[in-house]
C-alpha cells in the first residue's frame, strides 16, 4: 500500500532528475548520468526484467511507468538527451532558444 498523502507521487516523478547532480562534477559526467536516467531503455528494461522474474511486479511496473512518463514530459518540454559539452545542448536542439 502506498504511503499516505500525495507527496510520494511528486517524489517518484521527480526522483529521476537527481541524475542531473553529475553536472556538479563536469558536463561530461552530467550528460552521461542524465542520459542514463532519461533514456527509455531504463524503464523498458525494468519492465522486461520484472515480468520475467517477479511474481508480483506491481511496484516495479509503477516505477517503470512513472519513469517513462517523466521522460515523456521532459521531451514534451524540450529537454532531450544531452551532449557532453553543456546542459543546454540536446538532441532536440538548444534549450532556451525559443526554436
Amino acid at each position: 500500500m502506498p504511503p499516505a498523502g500525495s507527496w510520494w507521487l511528486i517524489a517518484v516523478f521527480l526522483v529521476w532528475d537527481l541524475s542531473m547532480l553529475g553536472y556538479l562534477a563536469s558536463p561530461r559526467l552530467g550528460a552521461i548520468l542524465y542520459n542514463a536516467g532519461h533514456s527509455y531503455l531504463g524503464p523498458v528494461g525494468l519492465l522486461a526484467l520484472t515480468w520475467m522474474v517477479a511474481d508480483d511486479a506491481r511496484w516495479a511496473e509503477f516505477v517503470a511507468l512513472s519513469w517513462a512518463f517523466h521522460i515523456a514530459i521532459d521531451r514534451l518540454l524540450g529537454y532531450g538527451l544531452k551532449f557532453t559539452d553543456r546542459f543546454t545542448h540536446t538532441h532536440l536542439g538548444e534549450i532556451g532558444t525559443g526554436r
